[in-house]
């Protein structure tokens, strides 16, 4: 009888003790996201993986090769396990060329992570349709905004945008979203017309433009 108990209080402390991992995994998580400078940050990525959005028009999987640019994809990757891209605005549909996203819908964070860049990554694939990639304007000033190719535009590859991963599944989906409003909602990062949605988030764009399609959330799936 008392090895039965012995047994029993052996698994609760185990559920217990898995359960506080858990936790202190998640605020470790929810930390590293009010500060750029966290240690989680320097974690690198495995060497494939995928991630799944889930937006208003439906979801879409990009699969990120660590190979393909390995600093890129740390990063991708981290903001990505953070909660980052979660309740924030596909603010940049411009039919025919790309899909972009990556200002954090809370201002606060969104202010946090503005400026902070990081190093370039040697060009080793190529801008094709459903390949991803940083927005940046010149040399070694891509932050948190990606972008997805709706088409090829090779010519992006001579400019230094260098592709973490690719479209596997829901292209479809991606090229559904809202494309009317173009460069009007705040543009890419080169056009400067991009403060009110560091200084408002979500609340200015959905004011202003109010069709734009949402990114509920993004995680990591399991290595199957």
């Amino acid at each position: 009888m008392k090895t039965w108990i012995c047994v029993a209080l052996l698994l609760v402390l185990s559920v217990v003790s898995l359960a506080q991992n858990k936790s202190a995994s998640e605020t470790e998580l929810k930390a590293a996201l009010k500060d750029p400078s966290h240690k989680l940050w320097s974690d690198a990525a495995p060497a494939a993986f995928r991630v799944k959005f889930e937006t208003s028009k439906g979801s879409f999987v990009i699969e990120a090769t660590r190979d393909w640019a390995p600093l890129g994809v740390d990063r991708f990757y981290n903001l990505t396990r953070t909660g980052f891209f979660d309740d924030s605005r596909l603010f940049r549909i411009r039919a025919n060329y790309i899909a972009q996203f990556g200002i954090a819908g809370d201002r606060a964070i969104a202010k946090t992570w503005q400026h902070q860049s990081f190093p370039d990554d040697p060009v080793k694939q190529t801008n094709l349709r459903g390949y991803v990639a940083y927005a940046m304007t010149g040399p070694n000033t891509r932050t948190t905004q990606i972008y997805i190719n709706l088409k090829d535009n090779t010519n992006l590859d001579a400019q230094g945008f260098s592709p973490l991963g690719k479209v596997v599944e829901g292209m479809d989906v991606v090229e559904l979203f809202y494309s009317d409003y173009g460069e009007s909602s705040g543009g890419g990062m080169r056009t400067g017309k991009q403060d009110k949605m560091f200084e408002e988030g979500n609340a200015f764009l959905d004011r202003e433009f109010p069709k734009l399609d949402k990114l509920i959330r993004a995680k990591v799936l399991p290595k199957k």
